[in-house]
């Protein structure tokens, strides 16, 4: 039986990650290009842009990706785009899809576009970094920057000093992988990068954020966990910042979210999987205990949707 983690099991919090802190992971991994980006203009997200260059390619499975609007400093081009692949598995098609995701993307917007990709996976030796082809005199030659967090492993007492909150990422990424077939020491883990979060002075917002990247790539076992948070809310009296409400609401909003997804797969399938995104956009715990009850008994995905639509218009009224 193979010990690999699913796919999804890493991707739900990187892509929260790279929406939150786009500037500080391309400082932390790119540092070179972070210097170039004019970041006075903002930047901006092209999700929906991105799904549409890409829905007609049969690529396989689309893990996770982020099409990037940004201006560089100097640049003769008013906007340039980054596009942004965590791929967390070997796979052996992956620099092809690297390649075509740029062309297409370079052809919808006749922009240069830098492909960049981070390597999550357990296989130190897989680093594809290029694909081409030749025939005839005509060559293709892309080649696109790859970081492999296997390779901050050996860096861990910089990733422990660093005040960048990627290098928690990278650290909880890491940990996870190396704790999944000893959840004990998991759970030993998770508290240590729990605790660095305040120790190293990160701010309410950051602590939160951080520590839902952390308890979604960590996960235990009921009893474990138990003891997790007992020891953390312990941790945070002793500290005198009760930031504890607001995770446990996380954690109760995680468990119905993952209670949503597997009853709109078990009883809509696919179509009721494209729920998802929005659904995932709704921070308020009872509206989603309620849709999670609507699932039994609504016959169809419209009905499901007008039902938790009825209730949001009903909250905005409120």
């Amino acid at each position: 039986m193979s010990n690999k983690a699913p796919q999804t099991e890493y991707d739900s919090p990187w892509k929260q990650i790279l929406q939150l802190y786009f500037q500080d992971f391309m400082l932390f991994f790119f540092p070179q290009a972070h210097r170039e980006i004019d970041w006075s203009k903002g930047f901006e997200f092209l999700d929906q842009e991105l799904q549409q260059v890409v829905r007609d390619a049969e690529l396989g499975k689309r893990l996770i990706d982020k099409l990037v609007k940004i201006y560089r400093i100097g640049g003769e081009e008013e906007w340039l785009l980054i596009h942004v692949e965590i791929q967390s598995q070997e796979e052996t098609d992956f620099p092809r899809r690297m390649f075509v995701y740029n062309y297409r993307i370079f052809d919808r917007y006749n922009r240069s576009v830098a492909s960049l990709a981070v390597l999550g996976d357990e296989n130190l030796n897989w680093r594809p970094n290029q694909f081409g082809y030749e025939l005839f005199g005509c060559t293709v030659d892309f080649q696109f920057p790859v970081i492999k967090l296997l390779d901050y492993q050996q860096r861990w007492k910089e990733l422990e000093a660093s005040l960048s909150p990627l290098a928690t990422v990278v650290m909880a990424h890491l940990a996870a992988m190396q704790t999944r077939g000893d959840r004990v020491q998991r759970k030993q883990q998770k508290l240590v990068l729990v605790k660095r979060l305040y120790e190293q002075g990160f701010g309410r917002e950051d602590i939160i954020n951080l520590f839902r990247f952390i308890d979604w790539m960590m996960t235990l076992p009921t009893q474990l966990e138990s003891e997790f948070w007992q020891e953390y809310r312990d941790y945070e009296e002793s500290k005198s910042m009760q930031y504890v409400t607001s995770v446990e609401r996380f954690g109760i909003q995680k468990g119905l979210l993952k209670g949503i997804a597997l009853g709109l797969k078990l009883k809509f399938g696919t179509s009721g999987q494209n729920l998802l995104p929005e659904i995932e956009r709704i921070e308020d715990v009872t509206l989603l205990e309620s849709i999670l009850s609507a699932i039994e008994t609504a016959n169809s995905v419209d009905e499901l949707r007008s039902l938790y639509e009825s209730a949001i218009d009903n909250q905005a009224e409120n």
